[in-house]
């Protein structure tokens, strides 16, 4: 069953938040996090992305970039831009896109619930971004990005979380200049507290919806620290990692969708008649304002400037539940037999666009630097949960989810 921990979090002062809450530390590289964080001293970004604080030819993963972490964390603190909670409490976290809200509730969660599959993945790691994350945990002794879970609701839990929320005041409420709105509860209540621990104590498991790096980073270093100390208890703060839990049925999961570059020596007529063998192919009607998929099995395909519904044919979808995944089916039947994108992950001819950028992007990119485009149906829940409940893992980019978490808002100290 899941353990819960509250914590006395390192939060920035109300008056500085939306100054240091900054984007999550991978949709930037250095140069675009340098701009962002421009001359505003207080940004996270000079935490997480500590290198635009240094020389622009400085090695990223160089031991000077975790030190500056390290030091820029420990400044704001000395600062008084961060202020700790006097009481482990537990905290809210409301975020509102386009109309649409989900709450979490931040908590610290146990590296042994992670090592024993109560916290459930989906996605495989890569051994170069853990040590990043491993090395930036390590100087900055902290938990600076909140892993993003989920769980399946619990109606005690909801009504807990809702009430409070309407007999509470906030100590954060922003909105940032994406539009995205926040809004920050403290449960400080102890008879609260208790309650959501022990409904949570109840929850068979947890799932990483996001953030699969950080959390196995933050496992990695805490076994490092047990380690060090053969003594240890297991209520060291090293044991827990900081988390954000938001039940499913709140969860947006937008479109993860794919662009190529070339039709790997086939020409536009050529290709379309070999995808023809799998799929339904029909061009759409000019006059057709949505061009996106609009049911699982179907894609859209933006090519020569004309967007096309393609469905896969019934006889080619395998029963597996990672097989039959949309990603999986595209990937399988025509991204490499007929493209020959062997490896996502590492072919340098395919790129992935996230669905918060819509399908104009898609166009964009066909007319700069690619030549097709595929919108896929999102991913469901159920589909995750089902992938994770198998110990399967999921294609990479099957899941985008918005809106992101903000870094900087809650910081877990290790010690």
């Amino acid at each position: 069953m899941a353990i819960i921990k509250p914590f006395k979090s390192f939060r920035p002062t109300e008056e500085l938040v939306e100054k240091v809450a900054a984007v999550p530390y991978d949709v930037l590289n250095s140069k675009e996090a340098k701009v962002i964080a421009g001359e505003n001293k207080y940004s996270f970004l000079h935490v997480d992305k500590a290198e635009i604080d240094l020389p622009e030819d400085i090695d990223v993963h160089s031991a000077d970039v975790y030190e500056k972490a390290a030091s820029n964390l420990n400044g704001m603190i000395a600062e008084g831009t961060y202020l700790q909670e006097e009481n482990a409490s537990l905290y809210l976290y409301e975020l509102t896109m386009n109309g649409r809200s989900q709450t979490g509730l931040v908590v610290c969660t146990s590296i042994d619930d992670y090592m024993n599959d109560v916290i459930k993945k989906h996605e495989f790691t890569r051994a170069d971004k853990e040590q990043d994350r491993i090395n930036h945990v390590d100087y900055t002794n902290a938990n600076t990005g909140p892993i993003f879970l989920t769980y399946r609701a619990e109606k005690r839990a909801s009504e807990i979380i809702a009430n409070y929320k309407t007999d509470n005041k906030t100590v954060y409420d922003w909105v940032a200049e994406d539009g995205i709105g926040h809004k920050v509860w403290v449960i400080n209540e102890q008879n609260t507290v208790d309650e959501l621990v022990s409904i949570f104590g109840e929850i068979p498991c947890l799932y990483i919806a996001d953030g699969h790096h950080r959390a196995a980073s933050a496992v990695k270093v805490g076994r490092k620290r047990r380690a060090q100390n053969p003594g240890f208890t297991g209520e060291e703060e090293y044991n827990y990692f900081l988390a954000v839990l938001f039940p499913d049925d709140e969860m947006y999961i937008m479109d993860y969708n794919r662009v190529v570059a070339d039709l790997n020596g086939n020409t536009s007529e050529e290709f379309i008649a070999k995808i023809s063998e799998k799929f339904d192919v029909e061009k759409m009607n000019a006059s057709e304002a949505n061009h996106y998929p609009k049911a699982k099995k179907e894609y859209t395909m933006f090519l020569d400037d004309e967007w096309y519904t393609i469905r896969i044919k019934k006889e080619f979808i395998p029963s597996d539940v990672v097989d039959s995944l949309d990603v999986a089916l595209l990937q399988d039947n025509l991204l490499q037999p007929i493209l020959d994108i062997d490896d996502p992950r590492t072919n340098s001819r395919i790129d992935f666009v996230g669905g918060i950028r819509g399908l104009e992007e898609l166009e964009k990119r066909c007319h700069n630097d690619m030549k097709v485009a595929f919108a896929v149906y999102p991913t469901s829940m159920d589909e995750l949960f089902d992938v994770a409940d198998g110990s399967r893992v999921m294609p990479p980019k099957s899941t985008w989810f918005e809106p992101k978490l903000r870094s900087g808002i809650f910081v877990h100290k290790l010690v």
